[in-house]
């Protein structure tokens, strides 16, 4: 069985006391710093307005004069519901599968010498949690799923010249599972809790080409990160787990990769006033083809084996900044974000879709060294249909057909202060 160790308990300590929702494609999370929000991150490898550039391009850095700390929090209302139509068993539909969520994200840079920058992030790149009522029609496949992480991000970056930045970060990223079903035990029913942790590593990379004195373009790359999660199955259930060879209290193992993501952005100073920004997003998602715990023995456990068969996908972003005084911008931008799962590969625990983001933000110049930003995003989120015949593989998981309907609304609050 996996224990906390200090390390582990330190980083919980620093990003505690929320769930995770997954509001991009997926499960990855793009709140990283307020101040693109009101964009809809468009532009967010090239903009490099403050030091969340660390997770998004860190050649960014030197665009940044001394030292700078960006504090962010992202509050993110997800609201699903799940319209059931030929479902086996019959029962409940499940309620309301979204949550609320608190994420915050924490960014520090300062200059070495004119040309070289050190930045660190921790932020929250991934996450989701999905849950329905316990009793609900598909709980033999799915009840509660949750995903956590804390990525480290040390940074550096440096200003070859006028024209051409480059940037180079590596990632230390905890991750944390957590999948619940009901099980069918024939005369009663149980319920089985698999949740297990890991630290896995990766990298980033970043460059900045300024074409103009008002316009530059960001490319970045942030590699995929491999997590070997260990922890454990807990079933409730005492009868089951009193024969020999038939418990469902074990140690487990579950593989998981986080994709590779590649950026591409612009910034453009149109005149005194306005900003033009875009920006491309590839991610990886078709590494993702099976979801799989086992226990130590090497057989599955009772949730077992998940086909997800998911495709790479694009998301595509185009924002504005207005300067409406001297000390404050304003901001909106729209996105389109793909979903990396079809309809015939979507399961319970993760039935998203493509959605739509329509974002507004504002900056507030407070002092020279202080400022303030706001944004709010809604995201309108495609209907999804499902048909997850799951008999074949065990009869008793049976089969969820219908809908999901869902939405989300994002709003963010950042600090920013230089020194």
């Amino acid at each position: 069985m996996l224990r906390f160790k200090p390390s582990y308990l330190l980083v919980g300590l620093a990003l505690s006391g929320y769930h995770l929702n997954s509001t991009a494609a997926g499960f990855a999370l793009f709140e990283q710093g307020a101040s693109g929000l009101g964009n809809a991150y468009a532009g967010a490898s090239a903009v490099a307005e403050d030091a969340s550039t660390i997770f998004f391009n860190p050649a960014g850095m030197t665009y940044l004069e001394g030292r700078q700390i960006v504090g962010a929090l992202h509050l993110i209302k997800t609201n699903g519901d799940f319209d059931n139509k030929d479902s086996t068993p019959t029962g409940p539909e499940g309620g309301n599968l979204g949550s609320l969520a608190a994420i915050p994200n924490l960014f520090y840079k300062q200059d070495i010498n004119e040309q070289l920058k050190f930045g660190l992030g921790i932020s929250t790149p991934f996450g989701l949690k999905t849950e329905y009522d316990k009793n609900w029609l598909g709980r033999f496949q799915a009840i509660k799923s949750e995903l956590k992480t804390v990525n480290i991000n040390p940074s550096l970056a440096w200003k070859l010249n006028d024209q051409w930045s480059f940037g180079f970060g590596v990632s230390a990223m905890w991750a944390q599972a957590e999948l619940t079903s009901a099980v069918n035990l024939g005369a009663t029913e149980s319920s089985i809790n698999n949740k297990g942790k890991d630290w896995g590593f990766g990298y980033n990379l970043g460059a900045i080409y300024q074409v103009t004195p008002d316009t530059r373009l960001g490319l970045s790359f942030r590699s995929k990160v491999e997590q070997h999660l260990k922890g454990d199955a807990r079933s409730p259930f005492t009868g089951l787990n009193a024969i020999p060879g038939r418990t469902l209290n074990t140690d487990i193992t579950a593989d998981l990769t986080l994709p590779e993501t590649l950026s591409f952005s612009s910034f453009s100073h149109l005149n005194d006033r306005w900003d033009l920004l875009t920006d491309v997003t590839w991610t990886r998602w078709s590494q993702f083809k099976s979801l799989s715990i086992m226990r130590d023995n090497g057989s599955n456990t009772a949730v077992g084996t998940t086909q997800e068969h998911w495709n790479n996908t694009l998301r595509y972003s185009v924002g504005v900044n207005y300067r409406y005084t001297d000390t404050i911008k304003l901001r909106t931008g729209v996105a389109y974000d793909e979903e990396a799962i079809d309809n015939n590969h979507r399961t319970p625990r993760i039935p998203g879709n493509d959605r739509i983001w329509l974002s507004f933000g504002a900056s507030w110049q407070y002092s020279p060294q202080t400022k303030f930003d706001v944004g709010y995003a809604h995201l309108f989120i495609k209907e999804a249909r499902i048909h997850d015949d799951q008999t074949s593989l065990v009869p008793s998981r049976g089969l969820v057909s219908g809908k999901y309907d869902g939405s989300a609304d994002i709003f963010s609050m950042q600090f920013t202060h230089q020194f």
